[in-house]
């Protein structure tokens, strides 16, 4: 409720008040005109010019209301707990869900990729790859008003796909076009979007409610990859090129496993990097100190990062084999 009914609000939702009035005798006039102009006067809580007289006339007003509030603050403090707590375990079990997932059926797969190709032939692929999703990032460009990045990524798209046998090999880089990544989600950061809660989706992994609609967006409007399996029927083989792609990038993670495994809590590890990586990609790679400061929770009064620290060294003196794992 942004304001107040004088009087008679109290009356309706605790009752005291018309008991009181019961009890108290008064004029037949002068009782008539206070009950209308306190049943259909309204005024805003920061603006009510009687409710100093009111309270001090039915001093019991004051408590009711101050319990109204704080019961209703004590309600709302109570449902964003909840729901805090609610996403937190849908996000855990989602986590739990894909890295099962990935241990039963993708990583087996990456590792025998790994194992039937060499380092430059994973890069090439991987070449291959960037540089056929790079209409994505022009597109994303044009819709943050960005020519200048527009050009440079359409440039390299080009150059690698003639110069580049395709895209298998990348003479943009050696003729120094800078290569950019840049998806919707960004896009709708950058037009003032907040970012909204962290998800933890199944099959898809770390996103938040700002950056979920790029999955829809760029797939359907300017991924190659999503718009060729959309607009040709193989019997399912139409879907080949993707679930590469799919191996190609789980095989680069392979090499940063070491990090997730010495992390105290692999999950916070997780959201933690997605956020930051996130950060960095929408302010170009030079975030704002103090956006960083309130994505890490420093400005929080009960932040400890000694605590932190030491929660992370006794973790790690109790499991040194993984510790020792990382790269």
């Amino acid at each position: 409720m942004s304001g107040c009914f004088a009087g008679n609000a109290a009356a309706a939702y605790h009752g005291g008040l018309a008991v009181n009035r019961r009890r108290t005798r008064r004029k037949p006039a002068e009782s008539r005109v206070r009950y209308k102009t306190r049943q259909y006067t309204y005024y805003p809580h920061d603006a009510n010019p009687r409710t100093d007289a009111l309270t001090a006339s039915t001093p019991q007003v004051a408590p009711l209301v101050g319990r109204a509030r704080d019961h209703l603050a004590g309600r709302l403090h109570h449902r964003q707990a909840a729901h805090r707590r609610s996403a937190g375990e849908y996000n855990r079990g989602a986590y739990k869900f894909n890295d099962a997932v990935d241990q039963a059926v993708i990583r087996p797969v990456a590792m025998g990729y790994r194992k039937v190709t060499n380092p430059p032939v994973r890069r090439s692929f991987s070449d291959f790859f960037t540089n056929i999703r790079m209409p994505v990032t022009v597109a994303n460009d044009l819709l943050q008003a960005r020519p200048k990045q527009a050009l440079q990524s359409t440039g390299r798209f080009l150059v690698n796909l003639t110069l580049g046998v395709g895209g298998f090999f990348d003479p943009a880089s050696q003729l120094g076009l800078p290569i950019e990544d840049n998806d919707f989600g960004v896009t709708l950061a950058r037009w003032g979007a907040p970012e909204g809660d962290f998800l933890m989706l199944p099959f898809f992994g770390p996103s938040t409610a700002r950056d979920i609609w790029r999955l829809p967006v760029d797939s359907y409007f300017f991924d190659p990859l999503s718009l060729y399996a959309v607009n040709h029927d193989y019997n399912g083989l139409e879907y080949v090129p993707q679930a590469i792609y799919l191996v190609t990038l789980r095989s680069r993670g392979i090499d940063a496993e070491g990090f997730l495994q010495s992390a105290y809590d692999p999950y916070v590890f997780i959201r933690d990097a997605y956020r930051q990586q996130r950060l960095y990609k929408i302010y170009d790679g030079n975030p704002p100190v103090e956006i960083i400061q309130q994505m890490q929770g420093l400005n929080e009064k009960n932040f400890d990062p000694e605590e932190l620290l030491d929660q992370q060294h006794q973790w790690e003196n109790k499991h040194p084999e993984t510790s020792s794992k990382q790269p």
